[in-house]
């Protein structure tokens, strides 16, 4: 494979979707492949396909069919006034001029702020259409090439991997026979606002040899930030959440830490008698899973193992720019449980045995704030809604939520959030109908004969519709969209 020769892309006539989404997947497809079959080459002449048409007309059908395709950057232009006032091809038409002739350069994120579970606050910045055009167009051409790079410990923000993967890890690492009881329960400060440009260029230099591309993710890295004030401050340090760029970029800084620790395994830990003799000499075993900027090391040993790990990832981190959240890091046995996306993993007797299995089921936290939303959903403010568009809304949220805990030991939890739901929707009712007794609004909004509450061929359901399932552990078969075919290969524990 040449470095230079990847793609003709002398067309100039705009592709429609169809045909753009089909091109944009074949090219990938030879990126992936040429990246994985040798981790040595840097890629050149990549440029070219950052503003080829069909990569620009990919890049604006996921934009423009995002959800935040109604919200504006800092110039105030959203894509319904692009498609109305400008037009798409006029549109894209000067973005691919811009991009050849090197006079693109993107501007300053608009800065938001959006609640946090716990009141708190978090920042999101909001590039201009044009940017996020440009940064999808970007990602579409480096994801594939990082993608054949990446480990199977990571699974945050990566194509065909979820949270769900993540914690079935877990779950498969801290069951027999394997017996990964320690972990250390790793927060990362400011993660996305600390990581260092420097050591993230250095990154994306091992496999990108193409100057102008490397030159334009540098640019959205330094655009700035337009504050709440209106102020433009500068970017010395991370990568503005709410870009369509920076989780991938996220992504290959921090798989600094899963080489680490793959490394270590390799070396040390890949096989069953290796690990063994470890165990023999006192020495521990540990494995990393990551989803973004969470990550949890599960330890084969005792707690000084896991405590001695913790000055190792600082030590990793460290030249990437960032730290610890020493009040937020720590060690913990299975049989205390902890939370890891949203779930409270724990080992627990099971009832009517004395045998020990490893529980996963939504947190404390989730709970709570589901719960939240309920009481906000449901409570005098929205007594002007009617009682079906209330079911529905509300159904649609419980659903939502349960779909993602699922997988766990969640069918008692369910029950909980919907009785409490219940409860809310009776008493809205008993406020939107203060005249009316109990009896009258079972009769009216209750199916006959049961406590049901319906109304206009609408019923709440809740959460509890939702069916709970066993998850299928992947391992590392977890295939890219750009695998022909999946690998068969599992890594030992």
């Amino acid at each position: 494979m040449s470095e230079d020769a990847l793609v003709n892309t002398s067309a100039v006539v705009w592709p429609d979707s169809d045909s753009a989404y089909f091109a944009v997947r074949r090219m990938q497809i030879k990126l992936h492949r040429w990246a994985g079959e040798d981790s040595s080459p840097r890629f050149g002449d990549l440029f070219n396909l950052v503003h080829d048409p069909a990569f620009l007309v990919h890049a604006w059908e996921r934009v423009a069919g995002n959800a935040g395709a109604r919200t504006a950057g800092i110039d105030r232009v959203t894509v319904a006034h692009i498609e109305t006032w400008i037009g798409v091809h006029a549109f894209l038409d000067g973005i691919r001029d811009s991009l050849k002739s090197g006079e693109f350069s993107p501007v300053a994120v608009r800065q938001v702020m959006i609640p946090k579970a716990g009141g708190k606050l978090r920042k999101l910045g909001i590039p201009t259409v044009a940017d996020r055009v440009v940064q999808a167009s970007l990602k579409a051409v480096l994801e594939p090439i990082f993608e054949a790079d990446f480990l199977p410990c990571s699974y945050g923000f990566r194509p065909n991997r979820r949270a769900h993967d993540a914690v079935s890890e877990i779950h498969f690492l801290a069951s027999r026979p394997r017996n990964y009881q320690w972990v250390l329960e790793a927060d990362i400060k400011a993660c996305f606002d600390e990581i260092d440009h420097t050591a993230l260029m250095d990154r994306l230099r091992g496999r990108v040899k193409d100057k102008r591309v490397r030159a334009l993710v540098k640019a959205f890295l330094k655009s700035g930030i337009m504050t709440t004030f209106g102020e433009t401050e500068d970017t010395w340090t991370g990568v503005p959440q709410g870009g369509i760029l920076s989780p991938l970029l996220a992504n290959i800084a921090l798989s600094a830490l899963d080489e680490h620790f793959d490394q270590q395994w390799r070396e040390t830990m890949s096989t069953d008698k290796r690990r063994a003799t470890r165990k023999r000499k006192g020495l521990g075993n540990w494995r990393i899973i990551r989803f973004a900027d969470d990550f949890v090391l599960m330890v084969s040993g005792d707690r000084s193992h896991a405590e001695a790990l913790r000055e190792e990832v600082a030590d990793v981190l460290a030249p990437l720019g960032l730290r610890l959240a020493q009040e937020k890091t720590r060690v913990v046995h299975v049989d205390e449980g902890f939370d890891f996306l949203g779930h409270n993993i724990c080992r627990q007797r099971k009832r009517g045995t004395q045998k020990h299995f490893i529980y996963t089921r939504p947190s404390k936290k989730a709970i709570s704030s589901i719960k939240g939303k309920v009481r906000e959903k449901v409570n005098r403010s929205t007594l002007h809604q009617g009682l079906d568009e209330l079911l529905t809304g509300l159904n649609r949220m419980l659903r939502g939520w349960a779909n993602y805990f699922r997988h766990g030991v969640s069918k008692q939890v369910f029950h909980a959030i919907d009785h409490l739901a219940w409860h809310r929707i009776a008493k809205w009712l008993h406020h939107k109908h203060s005249r009316l007794r109990w009896s009258a609004l079972r009769r009216r909004f209750c199916r006959p004969g049961t406590w049901i509450i319906a109304h206009n061929g609408v019923v709440f359901t809740g959460a509890s519709s939702v069916k709970v399932t066993r998850y299928r552990y992947r391992g590392n078969t977890i295939p890219t969209p750009w695998t022909p075919k999946p690998a068969v290969t599992t890594i030992g524990a």
